[in-house]
């Protein structure tokens, strides 16, 4: 199965995230890419089976300034996705009260606009709360990747 690993981060943790992923799944077998500098032709030409984002938060919610223009034609052009599983992790500080992963969440709604499938509920890691989020999302993937499975 071909996963496409999109990553938005600000100051990199989610993009190592997303690489400690990718790794991950490859160990696993799965056909897994991540370049966190990609454009809708990238994803496209990937032709992926599923997606995983990894993102952060930044200002008032919003997603990291590299996802912005992926994300953004991807609502523009809205691909054929539809039926296709996909998963959600997401990274913020939850002293930002109402925004916290709010990046994540508007990863989700584009996944509902689009018709993909979350396998699981997505994951919040807190930086308030972690310093290993690689380690921290292990347990997550684990369950994501068996739901690919399945």
């Amino acid at each position: 199965m071909k996963v496409a690993i999109l990553s938005g981060s600000v100051y990199g943790t989610a993009e190592e995230v997303a690489r400690h992923a990718e790794r991950l799944m490859k160990e696993a077998g799965f056909d897994a890419w991540h370049n966190p500098r990609a454009n809708l032709a990238d994803v496209q030409a990937f032709a992926p089976d599923a997606f995983l984002a990894v993102t952060s938060t930044t200002g008032m919610g919003e997603l990291p300034d590299n996802l912005q223009p992926l994300y953004f034609a991807i609502r523009d052009h809205l691909p054929a996705w539809s039926g296709l599983p996909g998963g959600v992790i997401a990274l913020g500080d939850s002293s930002y009260g109402d925004t916290f992963c709010g990046g994540g969440e508007l990863v989700r709604e584009l996944y509902a606009e689009l018709g993909i499938r979350e396998v699981q509920p997505m994951l919040r890691l807190d930086s308030s709360e972690s310093v290993t989020p690689e380690s921290d999302a292990e347990p997550w993937l684990a369950e994501f990747m068996a739901a690919l499975q399945a």
